[in-house]
């Protein structure tokens, strides 16, 4: 049994590690293969991705290279929060049918774009409504969804319309003790910071 003041030992423990390491920005990279789809499928697809929250400007800026789709992508964004982390299906989080600007009806590309989280546009209408009903509240269920491992960016094609090349959003080692940490704080913060409005 942890006694509670062995609870905010380690949770000042995990800050100061967090707050060393930059901790405004959480940086995550997913692989993106038909191996790590649900159902998997036999793409020859790859794609990688990365995703970085910065929990003071609310901007998250996310970056996608893709190549050897079977057929045309239709669609692309992140969803949250499966009930396993790595692992099962959960509904789109982000803008759809496909994230603003994403090089739709392509095999190959690259994609570079920056999110304004306060901004409900930002956000599937019903990922708003089943987390709160508030764009704070959304954000919150977000990034604890990518902390814990709960979230996955997909690319859909015509020809695997469930999506052909998945990835879960995972945080680079050794960051994750850290990140792990501050997720917690900052989840807090922002919930907090959301009541006040």
């Amino acid at each position: 049994m942890i006694r509670a003041s062995g609870v905010a030992a380690l949770s000042l423990l995990l800050l100061g590690i967090a707050t060393s390491a930059n901790a405004t920005n959480l940086n995550f990279t997913a692989s993106l293969s038909g191996l790590n789809e649900f159902p998997v499928n036999a793409s020859p697809g790859t794609g990688y991705a990365n995703v970085h929250f910065n929990t003071v400007s609310n901007l998250m800026r996310v970056q996608v290279t893709f190549s050897g789709l079977l057929g045309p992508n239709t669609a692309a964004h992140i969803h949250c929060c499966t009930a396993v982390p790595g692992a099962g299906t959960a509904s789109v989080a982000t803008t759809t049918p496909t994230f603003t600007g994403f090089p739709s009806g392509t095999t190959s590309g690259t994609f570079d774009n920056t999110f304004d989280m306060t901004l409900a546009s930002s956000y599937r209408a019903g990922f708003i409504t089943a987390n709160g009903g508030t764009v704070g509240s959304a954000e919150a269920a977000l990034i604890a969804g990518m902390i814990a491992g709960k979230t996955y960016l997909n690319i859909h094609t015509t020809v695997v319309t469930g999506g052909e090349i998945r990835g879960f959003l995972l945080v680079p080692e050794p960051a994750s003790l850290g990140l792990l940490g501050f997720g917690l704080f900052a989840v807090a913060a922002i919930r907090r910071r959301k009541v006040k409005a």
